[in-house]
């Protein structure tokens, strides 16, 4: 049997759906907190931090557990939702999954546009306000393009950290295929069949995969350095 048909494409393509919807709602949700973080001098800015470090400290077990009981049919948020949507629930759902792992990789794309931000720091802007640009301006004409690598690198480690969870997403979405079963729960229940063909042909996916998105970080990283220099 050939490689390509060992793969689980259903779940690979699922994987690929979250990590995607994940990436662009923290680069949109992730911007607004980065720019607090990299500007404020308020003396809650270290609890702020600490609150977005979290999830790189806590277990996914127990992070995916609080998630679970916070969505519950039963509590405030899953009530909310179960008004929106008679009938459906956030646990062992897709939206459950996306919301998860929003919560899951919001360091990975924090931090890096955090530390892009600082390094750009607040004389470009300074600069952009003294000829007179509007702060929209002063954001998209001036921060942001300076602050691109931030951008790529918050988007790459997002995208890629989002395909490899496992522990978060097995306690809010569980196991159901073409809904909440991802490749790396895929591979974990093919290990425990004995099936460990087709757990090398999707784990191989995965492996080609991050080492892509890697290189391609890196590679960009250089040139962009080039030319700065």
């Amino acid at each position: 049997m050939s490689l390509l048909a060992l793969i689980d494409w259903q779940s690979l393509w699922l994987t690929f759906k979250v990590a995607a919807l994940t990436t662009l709602i923290l680069l949109l949700l992730g911007t607004p907190i980065a720019l607090y973080l990299a500007f404020s001098r308020s003396r809650l800015r270290p609890i702020w931090e600490a609150v977005v470090a979290l999830p790189l400290v806590l277990p996914p077990t127990v992070l995916g557990f609080y998630l679970l009981m916070a969505m519950a049919p039963d509590s405030p948020i899953g009530q909310f939702y179960g008004r929106l949507f008679p009938d459906q629930t956030l646990p062992f759902s897709f939206t459950g999954v996306v919301i998860a792992s929003v919560c899951y990789s919001l360091p990975f794309a924090v931090q890096p546009l955090m530390h892009a931000f600082e390094q750009v720091g607040r004389g470009p802007l300074q600069a952009a306000a003294l000829l007179g640009a509007p702060k929209w301006a002063q954001l998209f004409q001036v921060l942001f393009p300076l602050a691109r690598r931030g951008f790529l690198l918050a988007a790459t480690l997002t995208f890629a950290h989002t395909v490899g969870e496992f522990g978060v997403i097995l306690m809010v979405g569980g196991n159901i295929p073409g809904v909440t079963q991802v490749a790396s729960i895929t591979i974990y229940e093919q290990v425990e069949a004995l099936q460990y063909d087709r757990a090398h042909a999707l784990s191989l996916v995965l492996l080609l995969f991050s080492f892509a998105a890697l290189l391609m970080v890196y590679g960009l990283n250089r040139r962009w350095g080039g030319r700065h220099g």
